[in-house]
This record gives C-alpha cells, sequence and structure tokens, in this order.
C-alpha cells in the first residue's frame, strides 16, 4: 500500500486538495472492486493507497473560498515519515495561503521533502517547495498566471508556462487547479495501470488524461486580442480560414498593411508572431477536430491547413507529446451504447 501526505494550511484551494484525493479515494475503490470480483482477488488486499492529511498543528485550515478542512493528523507527528510503508506521493497543493509562506511549513518540507519517493505540488504549491529549495535546477511548471512570477523570485529554476505538468527526476509540478486532477490520474496510471486510471476518470467524468505537455490553454485565451481593428479582424480571418494561405504577405493585405509594418504590429499588440500565432490556431483546430469529428487526419490536416499528414503529425508529436491517432484515442468521447 502506498502512501500519499497532503499537506494542508490555511488559504489552501480546496480543489488542489480534494481533486488529486478523490482520485486517489477512487483508485481503492477500484482496487476493492478487483479485490472482490467474482473471479476472485487479482491484486493486493487492501487499498492502493494510504491517503493522509496533515496541517503543521493538526488544527483545521481555512481554504481560500472559506470552507474548512479538517486534516487527519499533524504534520509534527514523528510517525508520518516513520510509517512502515514509506512516504510514496508528498504533495503540497497551491492557494492563496503560498503567498506569505509560512517559514514553519517551509522548514518542513525542506527537511522532509526529499525523503518522499515523489514530490508533487499543484498550481501555486510550487512556489512553497521552490521556498524550500527542492525545485533548484529543475524545469518546473504553475498556474500560467504566476509562471513569471515563480521565474523572477528563483532564477534558479526552469519554468516553463506551457504544459499542465512537469516531471523532472521524482519531482512533479502542475498547472492551476483541475491539473492536479491530471496529473494525480497520472500517478495511478503508472501505479496501478491504464484501466485503473480510466475508470477513475469515467466516474469523475474527466478526460484520461490530458497529455503532460497539452497547453494550459488555447491560443485564442493564450493570446492577446489585437488594440486596432484591423489587427482583430486578421485574427477573426485566421481562426475562421485555417486551411486558407495564412503568410504574412496575405495577412498584411488584409489588414492594408506592409508585411513589415504587420508583422512588427501583430507580435506587440498579440504578444507573439504571426506565424507562431497562426501555428497555434492550425494546432488547435486540427486537435478540435480530432475530438468532435470521425474525419480521418488526411482530411483533417487538409481541412486545417497542413500541407500533409506528416506536417500534422509532426506538428502534433511536438506541441502536444503524442500522434493525431493517439490524441484521438485518448479524448473522443466513446458513444452510448444502447
Amino acid at each position: 500500500m502506498r502512501t500519499v501526505l497532503i499537506v494542508l494550511f490555511d488559504g489552501v484551494q480546496s480543489l488542489d486538495v480534494t481533486g488529486p484525493l478523490e482520485v486517489f479515494a477512487g483508485a481503492n475503490r477500484w482496487q476493492s472492486g478487483r479485490d472482490h470480483s467474482p473471479a476472485g482477488p487479482s491484486g493486493p488486499d487492501g487499498p492502493a493507497y494510504r491517503i493522509r492529511t496533515a496541517s503543521l498543528s493538526g488544527r483545521p485550515v481555512r481554504t481560500s473560498s472559506g470552507l474548512r478542512l479538517a486534516p487527519n493528523e499533524s504534520l509534527g507527528q514523528d510517525e508520518i515519515l516513520q510509517d512502515e510503508s514509506g512516504l510514496d506521493v508528498l504533495l503540497v497543493p497551491g492557494g492563496e495561503g503560498t503567498r506569505d509562506a509560512d517559514p514553519d511549513l517551509v522548514a518542513w518540507l525542506s527537511t522532509h521533502g526529499p525523503r518522499a519517493g515523489r514530490l508533487v505540488s499543484v498550481c501555486t504549491g510550487a512556489f512553497l517547495l521552490a521556498e524550500a529549495g527542492l525545485l533548484d535546477r529543475r524545469r518546473v511548471t504553475t498556474h500560467w498566471a504566476y509562471c513569471a512570477t515563480l521565474a523572477a523570485r528563483f532564477p534558479e529554476i526552469t519554468v516553463d508556462p506551457d504544459p499542465i505538468f512537469v516531471t523532472d527526476g521524482h519531482v512533479t509540478t502542475s498547472a492551476g487547479v483541475t491539473a492536479g486532477i491530471d496529473l494525480a490520474l497520472a500517478l495511478v496510471e503508472d501505479d496501478l495501470g491504464r484501466d485503473a486510471a480510466l475508470d477513475i476518470a469515467r466516474h469523475l467524468v474527466v478526460f484520461l488524461r490530458r497529455p503532460a505537455n497539452q497547453a494550459q490553454f488555447s491560443t485564442q485565451l493564450a493570446a492577446q486580442l489585437a488594440d486596432r481593428e484591423p489587427l482583430r479582424e486578421v485574427q477573426r480571418w485566421i481562426a475562421d480560414h485555417p486551411s486558407a494561405d495564412l503568410s504574412v504577405e496575405t495577412l498584411a493585405s488584409l489588414a492594408s498593411l506592409s508585411p513589415r509594418q504587420f508583422a512588427r504590429a501583430f507580435a506587440a499588440e498579440v504578444g507573439m508572431p504571426p506565424g507562431r500565432y497562426v501555428d497555434r490556431v492550425r494546432l488547435e483546430t486540427a486537435r478540435r477536430r480530432m475530438e468532435d469529428t470521425a474525419d480521418g487526419v488526411e482530411e483533417t490536416a487538409r481541412r486545417c491547413g497542413y500541407g500533409t499528414p506528416e506536417a500534422m503529425r509532426r506538428a502534433f508529436v511536438r506541441a502536444l507529446g503524442v500522434s493525431p491517432a493517439e490524441y484521438r484515442r485518448r479524448f473522443r468521447p466513446v458513444p452510448a451504447h444502447h
């Protein structure tokens, strides 16, 4: 049985705690179902995870939403890290309480964090691990809105703002809120296999599972909306016509600007060069078509402006870590059987 310890503190984000907790609890229900199936036990007896929650004092904490959570125990109890089964997962959630980190909590993490088999943070929990010196020289992520702050405060850390979670050695950091569920599902899949994670995901009505390096948000949300209407019209044109000629020259003519003027203005107002924006819109359009339609890879590539299916495959692998076919297998809803 693997031990999971979730750290609680005042100002914690409740979903950062309860999302992963429900995944691990679901794994225990799945394990119990296997052990008591008509065919007899097919796995180890008992639950898959021993789930522990603890605050520094052992007293209830108040979450950022006002909900009160009562921990099972105190972080000060010696038995927490002397359990016979060891500490397999130490999970540090995020929330407003990470802004002014409790020095005693940081000290506890600095002392005991290295002993965990897997050290995990959700959302801004990465700040607590960074304060404790546990992320030095590692590649990490956090909620997109705080990536720049994390990078500025801790220059010895490499912060990647795009993925929903990043694993570097035994340390895994994740993006905001619901990404903690993706991360927990990934841990369960590593421990118990894909069938377990799939069953839990279905029960929670979530995807199994977004690739770790899937972008935290859509191109339309990630990019700024241009200030000037001609450039906004170009952005709308790109979204509506992904298979068209979307070269800088063509887009500049739509905005009635020279290619050089257009490229400079677009990058300044949108936050990225027009070529990169086009690439992201095409990828997102292709991704959604793979989720929502039955079109094959060749047809999708044609409709989304990729020259060849291979070009689309390379774009998927580079950005999402999976091929178009594998992406469809993971994320296209399974038709209901009546």
